[in-house]
């Protein structure tokens, strides 16, 4: 051999030698990037990248097989732009050759992947893909995803050593989303204790209901990246669930949302007490009833809060996640059950807390009642008296006529104090038969058929002034007019307001709709308007200067005394 070919191959195994220190060198940088990292996402980011930079390959993925074993939740990749992937539309859900890796979790190299036969091409608007290498990534013998590179730079083949160091790679990847699983899981717990803490703060500190339900559904959300939290109740006396508060994508539409607790994951839930989870809350045919106001949301979770056994449950907390985020693993359900269970007991506190305020309202009344009664009536009797004696010894008629008419003065204020008694010890009743409970009822009624939850306000004394066959009157009036709106107006908010004045009872509805045709049935309108006349009261029909309608009902009242 001629000392010129010696020396060129005594060169080039320098050389071999050389790249494959580099190399050794690249592989532990890389492990130890990847190991540094503590954040789940930073950590799969990692790794799909050094893997591309190790192999030299144009493009990398990393795919996160989802609970069921047979299918990717999440997929990273690399070597292609935000346009290029936005262009191709659905990332792949392990499907074709990305599956065969799912399905046999073994290493995998391919001269031309087009020609193994789990494949059937790419998607519209994919770059071309010619070699292939794809790994397993097992964390504690459990594979957790697949690493996917194509494309070796220069056109050439993945070879041995290429897949050798991919599976080294792989070892430290399981090794450090392991870690990064941990540390996640104990920052979690950390933040639902701190929440939970934060919940019964608030309690104690006397916060009213509704900001309560606000805290649980927002620290939810945060600890759990949802994009919607959202509470809803179960409607008296029916089997439908109304949204009491939501928090994130879409509140502002879903607040007061009456929904059927049947094909609803929130409904589900509730029936069952304990965690219902969908992989697409979007298009998960289970839960098909008011689907269309999930969209663009995809994994999600309800959770009772409460338990069906004890006929306990006071509600349902749902959260969902955007699409392309992970499904929610078991690992998250435990912390969250556990904060659900705080939840509902905080809910108990604050629902006997109240009952013990109303014990106390209730006994604040009777004395006051009882005060008014006892001093107050009595010393303005005694006055009136006094007046009607000293009347007859007046001569000046003017005078006479000025004292005649502060005693009746009295009088009136006398039957309006009595009037004032008897509303303070029968509000106590509310709950029962009393016009501003039956009105309260109609109004949580109709949510039912309108689809949301009608603001209601009332003024006056409605349960003292207002005569019981004016008060049937006035709620079958309501129930007409609410009825009208749901079946007509297309309406998305309606209001109702009932005032006593003390000579009559004033109902008005007010809706944003189509507002009331000229031309069309109007047998509800005629209803409405003879019912006010039977007590010769009145119907106005008004058209606001922002659209929709308000219809004014109203009858005249006779003060009892």
């Amino acid at each position: 051999m001629r000392l010129d070919d010696l020396l060129e191959e005594f060169q080039a195994r320098i050389n071999t030698a050389r790249g494959t220190r580099d190399r050794v060198h690249s592989l532990l940088e890389a492990v130890l990037s990847v190991g540094r990292e503590l954040d789940l996402g930073q950590v799969l980011r990692r790794i799909v990248e050094a893997a591309a930079q190790l192999v030299d390959a144009r493009y990398g993925a990393l795919g996160v097989i989802g609970p069921d074993g047979r299918s990717l939740s999440q997929f990273l990749t690399v070597g292609m732009t935000h346009e290029e992937t936005a262009r191709i539309g659905h990332l792949p859900a392990g499907h074709g050759l990305l599956g065969e890796l799912i399905r046999n979790p073994e290493p995998l190299r391919l001269t031309d992947l087009s020609e193994h036969a789990a494949s059937y091409g790419f998607p519209a608007h994919h770059p071309p893909m010619c070699t292939f290498l794809g790994v397993p990534i097992r964390v504690r013998d459990e594979v957790f995803g697949n690493l996917y590179l194509t494309d070796k730079r220069g056109g050439q083949e993945f070879g041995p050593e290429d897949e050798v160091v991919l599976s080294t790679l792989s070892v430290a990847a399981g090794v450090a989303i392991d870690n990064a699983r941990l540390y996640e899981d104990s920052q979690r717990q950390r933040r639902w204790l701190e929440a939970g803490g934060e919940i019964t703060k608030s309690l104690l500190a006397g916060n009213p209901r509704a900001d309560v339900l606000e805290l649980i559904a927002r620290r939810a959300r945060e600890i759990t990246g949802a994009r919607l939290a959202e509470v809803s109740v179960l409607v008296p006396g029916t089997n439908d669930l109304v949204v009491e508060l939501a928090v994130g994508a879409g509140s502002h539409e879903r607040l007061g949302m009456v929904m059927p607790a049947a094909g609803t994951l929130s409904g589900a839930a509730y029936r069952v007490g304990v965690p219902v989870t969908s992989e697409n809350i979007e298009h998960d045919g289970r839960f098909s009833a008011h689907s269309r106001r999930f969209e663009g949301l995809g994994p999600a979770v309800a959770v009772s809060l409460g338990t069906a056994a004890t006929e306990q449950v006071r509600g349902v907390l749902l959260l969902a996640r955007s699409t392309e985020e992970p499904v929610f693993m078991d690992a998250e359900l435990q912390p969250l059950l556990s904060f659900a269970g705080q939840a509902t007991l905080a809910l108990e506190l604050a629902e006997r807390r109240r009952d013990a305020e109303q014990l106390t309202l209730v006994a604040d009344r009777d004395r006051i009642a009882r005060d008014l009664h006892d001093l107050a009536i009595q010393r303005l009797f005694a006055t009136g008296m006094t007046l009607q004696s000293a009347a007859r010894l007046i001569e000046n008629p003017p005078a006479v006529e000025r004292v005649t008419r502060a005693v009746g003065d009295l009088d009136e204020t006398i039957k309006i104090i009595r009037s004032t008694i008897f509303g303070l010890r029968d509000h106590a009743g509310e709950e029962g038969s009393s016009l501003r409970a039956r009105t309260a009822r109609a109004v949580g009624e109709a949510a039912v058929i309108l689809g949301y939850a009608p603001r209601l306000s009332m003024e006056g004394l409605l349960d003292t002034d207002v005569p019981p066959h004016v008060a049937d009157h006035v709620i079958a009036a309501l129930q007409e007019a609410l009825s009208n709106v749901a079946r007509h107006a297309h309406a998305t908010r309606v209001e109702v307001a009932l005032q006593a004045t003390g000579k009559a009872v004033v109902l008005s509805v007010v809706d944003n709709g189509v507002g009331i045709p000229r031309e069309g049935r109007r047998s509800g309108l005629r209803n409405l308007a003879e019912r006010a006349r039977s007590l010769g009261g009145t119907l106005d029909i008004q058209t606001p200067r922002e659209g929709g309608s308000r219809v004014v009902w109203a009858a005249p009242t006779t003060r009892e005394s």
